[in-house]
């Protein structure tokens, strides 16, 4: 929290507030990210949730612990944003394939789609593998839009029960309800996931030899605009999707196709490898039309499975992406291939 917002808050916290309540901001966010499928949104709300904790902390009165009740806060903020009823979604959620033949770049407005967002700002530092692979796994692109299909208080009941692994009786006491309640909704929010989430991708982190021998495969056939190679790489279903285009493709055939046909503006570019939700993901920099060097053009999210890739989400507004990974304005031309 900065010293402008403590200012603002007022007398009377104690002097370590600040790192106390960022010592929680991560795990925050992951959730508030879990709940509104918005990267920003995910920050916005968390920062609200510090300076109403801020605000409140002299009423704080540690009949719970501070972590209790900073997700009661987190909670309500998400809530209240939700109120309107609003769903994220990718485009694989909103239509059918496109055939390469009528492909067309149609954009919807940035609040139709689930974002991405960095590993680093959502998955808390752990030493238990088992608790780091679940907080992988419940930030997936397909878990997360899988989520958008439940109610609000939906959501918060099996992120927190499922993903957080509170009691029954901890989640009732946060919502205001009875564990009665907490777990028919719990009941009923499972049985839209088994209705909607797809297959689950590999793990992204840590990367078995296979994994990353794919990868690098993947993008020295991206770099070199190797459709051959790409193909080869790809699951014969393999998806590709395009935000804030509603078109996506299906199989290796209409993915290089595209690629070769309306994409051909991205051969010879360059790719800078990252985490996005748990799985591999990369920046994606296309030659700069005006001289040397490349210019932001998209986030990669790759899903892979048994060894295939399964999945190619572009996410092409640099402008918000790019800043949000820390990843440089721009490349040189001597960016190493």
């Amino acid at each position: 929290m900065s010293e402008r917002t403590a200012a603002a808050a007022g007398p009377g916290a104690p002097g370590d507030i600040d790192s106390r309540l960022e010592g929680h901001r991560v795990e925050l966010t992951g959730y508030c990210y879990r709940m509104l499928g918005s990267a920003f949104e995910a920050e916005d709300a968390v920062q609200d949730t510090l300076v109403r904790a801020w605000r409140g902390f002299d009423k704080f009165e540690g009949r719970s612990s501070l972590r209790s009740w900073l997700y009661r806060i987190a909670t309500n903020v998400c809530l209240d944003m939700l109120s309107a009823g609003k769903r994220r979604a990718r485009p694989v959620d909103l239509t059918g394939p496109t055939p390469l033949a009528q492909a067309a770049l149609n954009p919807l407005p940035e609040n139709t789609w689930l974002e991405p967002m960095p590993d680093g700002r959502i998955i808390p530092t752990t030493d238990d593998p088992a608790e780091a692979a679940v907080a992988r796994e419940s930030v997936r692109l397909a878990f997360v839009a899988a989520l958008q299909h439940l109610p609000p208080k939906q959501r918060a009941v099996i992120i927190l029960r499922e993903v957080l692994a509170w009691k029954a009786a901890e989640v009732a006491e946060l919502l205001g309800t009875s564990v009665a309640s907490v777990n028919s909704a719990l009941q009923r929010a499972r049985a839209t996931l088994t209705d909607h989430e797809s297959v689950a991708a590999d793990a992204a982190d840590p990367l078995d030899a296979e994994q990353n021998a794919l990868l690098e495969r993947y993008v020295a056939a991206f770099e070199g605009y190797d459709m051959k190679a790409l193909t080869a790489l790809l699951h014969e279903d393999a998806v590709m999707t395009m935000p804030p285009f509603d078109l996506w493709l299906r199989g290796h055939d209409d993915i290089t196709g595209f690629m070769t046909s309306l994409g051909a503006g991205c051969a010879g570019s360059r790719l800078l490898a990252t985490t996005a939700n748990g799985t591999p993901a990369f920046a994606h920099y296309k030659p700069d039309p005006a001289g040397p060097g490349f210019l932001p053009w998209a986030v990669q999210v790759i899903d892979i499975k048994d060894g295939e890739i399964t999945g190619l989400h572009c996410f092409l507004d640099a402008d918000r992406w790019f800043p949000l990974f820390g990843f440089p304005e721009r490349l040189g031309a001597d960016a190493v291939r």
